[in-house]
């Protein structure tokens, strides 16, 4: 795994570091404890559905995005403050934090004390498929911050070693305490008994879209595979994954470009193998999935690599 160290001076610096000892609200891992005034990031190895990071920030931490991904974590120590849903809300040590795939959300500290938390990011077809028929949509949750132990729990088990990926058998564990966890935080859905999403057309539209990420993708191509018109689409597509068809390609795409970059392959030539139109069009992407540049993006993996 990585760890990013952000200064005001220096801009970002990484160095690899190698834990798995697990950190509660009470108890920070040995060698984790860090300046006030310097920003770090650690993440775990990179895999398809969960992944995860841990991070320490003493004031703005990231620009307004989104994800299309389920972001579910909890603080470990100080305030963590975020504008989302159109309100601003705060999290303290112990408290769990669940962001809704494709809303705009915020990060920073809410004292000079600076907040460190975990976090991971969660694929909502994952969460959809652990729910099969429980649900006739992705759970959603009014409140962005909460005291759950079933969740508390999954986040921890997907922390107990940072710096190796998850085994399947294990994701397979954490996805289902996670869906369970978001579905009983959620009353609508627990009502619900009887699914009305035609999954095998959302989930061809799903593996049409990953196959097809360097080319554009039309709609009558979806509506013909699938069989459903676009409006029908675009509506089931976003219930069962969380986002629209055309947000999911461009996730896609940036997750591509992000391997690229990472793998020394040049801006532009990253941004039109990914299927942008120019290296403008993906940096604006780029920040808007993630919250920093390209750029940036670059500056951290050559220091890793340094």
């Amino acid at each position: 795994m990585f760890q990013y160290t952000f200064d005001a001076v220096e801009g970002l610096s990484i160095q690899n570091e190698r834990r798995s000892k697990d950190i509660t609200s009470q108890d920070l891992t040995p060698g984790l404890e860090r300046s006030c005034t310097t920003d770090w990031v650690v993440t775990a190895p990179w895999q398809t559905g969960i992944q995860r990071i841990e991070a320490y920030f003493s004031g703005e931490a990231y620009a307004p995005h989104r994800h299309d991904t389920y972001s579910i974590g909890y603080t470990i120590k100080g305030v963590q403050s975020f504008a989302y849903r159109g309100a601003r809300s705060a999290s303290v040590a112990g408290q769990v934090i669940v962001l809704h795939p494709d809303e705009i959300h915020t990060g920073e500290a809410g004292t000079e004390a600076g907040f460190h938390y975990r976090m991971l990011y969660v694929e909502p077809s994952l969460v959809r498929d652990a729910l099969a028929e429980r649900a006739s949509a992705l759970p959603f949750l009014r409140d962005a911050v909460l005291t759950d132990p079933l969740l508390m729990r999954a986040i921890h088990a997907a922390f107990t070693e940072l710096d190796t990926s998850l085994e399947a058998v294990a994701m397979d564990e954490l996805t289902v305490l996670l869906a369970d966890g978001l579905l009983a935080n959620d009353a609508s859905a627990r009502r619900t008994t009887r699914s009305l999403i035609d999954y095998k057309a959302t989930r061809r539209a799903k593996e049409y879209l990953e196959s097809n990420l360097s080319e554009a993708v039309q709609s009558e191509e979806l509506e013909k595979i699938t069989g459903l018109d676009r409006y029908a689409l675009s509506r089931q597509f976003r219930r069962a994954f969380g986002t629209s068809p055309y947000r999911y390609l461009t996730m896609r795409r940036l997750d591509q470009a992000r391997g690229d970059i990472a793998a020394g392959v040049p801006l532009i030539q990253a941004a039109l193998r990914a299927g942008f139109s120019d290296q403008a069009h993906m940096t604006r992407q780029f920040k808007a999935g993630f919250g920093i540049s390209p750029g940036q993006w670059r500056r951290l993996v050559q220091r890793t690599n340094s």
